[in-house]
């Protein structure tokens, strides 16, 4: 058989076994913490294939075959936690469903369809005794939370790496760079009071002075790759739950996206400046950092020759976490993550597979 046909029959045999664990992965619940029966699912996946994976919590990790310490290090990895659906659902979330080229479920986009890309790329190079690298595959846990269990738990158990593709739904194309992520608790404080009387301290409205400063305010520095700083109250909540009473405390969240024009602490300085006098705000982290990979770094120079695009990315993934160059790539659509009804394209998981392996091959000093 020529080379090409082989090339041709392993991809549509990957496809095939990828799709077929995806479905796996999509009918096995796995939130964030609770992943520990699709890291199993995983783990035996691999161990099918004659790959002796390794598993840290619930984060499972693999090396190629014939891995030399020393040598240079990549790492191929996506997550297999999800969160949990939204009520605005109309189909089974955990019920596999083909229909119209789209495979519905839970986590198919987000990050099922790359993760299972990932692993399928993984085991095309696996046995290869040609590699001028090693290559090591994370599926990792508690992505979804930024949790502390995942991918920051495993990465001191696999050895250095010099560098990383993290799958994620870009529609294959380059996030070189993403904003970080900094979220904000607030509390106003005031004093309680009969709301029938002139007493009392409203803490809510307050919050409401502290809150509207965040939605008119604008941060000069804007990105050329990333855009301006965008904050958002997402959350707002009082000490109490009677109507008649002058609330004392008012709580609020403030979701912030920071672009690599500035550092958190540049950030915080910022807001804290500006609240009124009664309301404080306190990070929640500083670990979820904006990060970037050089447009020149030899991946992201593949993806390019591929026609691919570079952009920045407004969303913050385990790329933040990770001590290394990252490029952020994966078959799917971002704008579908965490919607209802979510879904993947049949022909997105191909490309996804295809897409990894030529975005590779040249690094790798081989032709499909």
């Amino acid at each position: 058989m020529k080379k090409q046909e082989l090339y041709k029959e392993t991809l549509v045999r990957l496809q095939a076994e990828a799709l077929a664990l995806l479905k796996k992965l999509i009918a096995t619940p796995s939130f964030s913490r609770e992943e520990d029966q699709t890291a199993t699912l995983i783990g035996d996946y691999l161990g099918s294939k004659g790959v002796a994976a390794e598993r840290v919590q619930n984060n499972i990790w693999a090396k190629n075959k014939y891995y030399q310490p020393g040598r240079p290090s990549i790492l191929l990895n996506s997550h297999h936690d999800t969160v949990k659906p939204n009520k605005a659902y109309t189909l089974d979330p955990f019920l596999p469903l083909e229909k119209d080229g789209r495979l519905y479920g839970l986590g198919s986009n987000d990050a099922g369809g790359c993760l299972v890309s990932l692993i399928a790329t993984f085991l095309y190079f696996y046995e290869r005794t040609d590699l001028p690298c090693n290559l090591v595959l994370a599926a990792s846990a508690e992505e979804e939370i930024s949790g502390h269990e995942g991918i920051e738990r495993l990465l001191p158990s696999i050895g250095p790496i010099d560098w990383g593709i993290v799958g994620e739904p870009t529609k294959m194309q380059l996030a070189v760079a993403e904003k970080g992520l900094l979220v904000l608790d607030g509390v106003a404080y005031g004093k309680a009071g009969h709301a029938a009387r002139e007493e009392g301290e409203n803490a809510l409205y307050k919050a409401m002075d502290a809150i509207g400063w965040f939605r008119k305010y604008q941060f000069p520095k804007v990105s050329d790759l990333l855009g301006p700083v965008k904050t958002t109250v997402t959350v707002i909540q009082t000490d109490n739950k009677a109507h008649n009473v002058v609330p004392s405390q008012c709580s609020f969240v403030v979701d912030t996206r920071v672009n690599e024009l500035y550092t958190f602490e540049e950030i915080l300085e910022i807001i804290r400046g500006h609240m009124p006098a009664g309301v404080t705000i306190e990070p929640r982290s500083l670990r979820m950092r904006s990060s970037s990979i050089s447009r020149e770094h030899p991946v992201v120079q593949s993806g390019i020759r591929l026609g691919r695009t570079c952009y920045g990315s407004p969303t913050t993934s385990d790329k933040a976490l990770m001590p290394f160059p990252t490029l952020k790539t994966g078959p799917g659509d971002s704008a579908r993550s965490h919607t209802a009804d979510e879904y993947l394209y049949l022909h997105e998981l191909e490309e996804g597979i295809k897409g990894y392996i030529d975005l590779l091959e040249p690094l790798l000093g081989m032709k499909g």
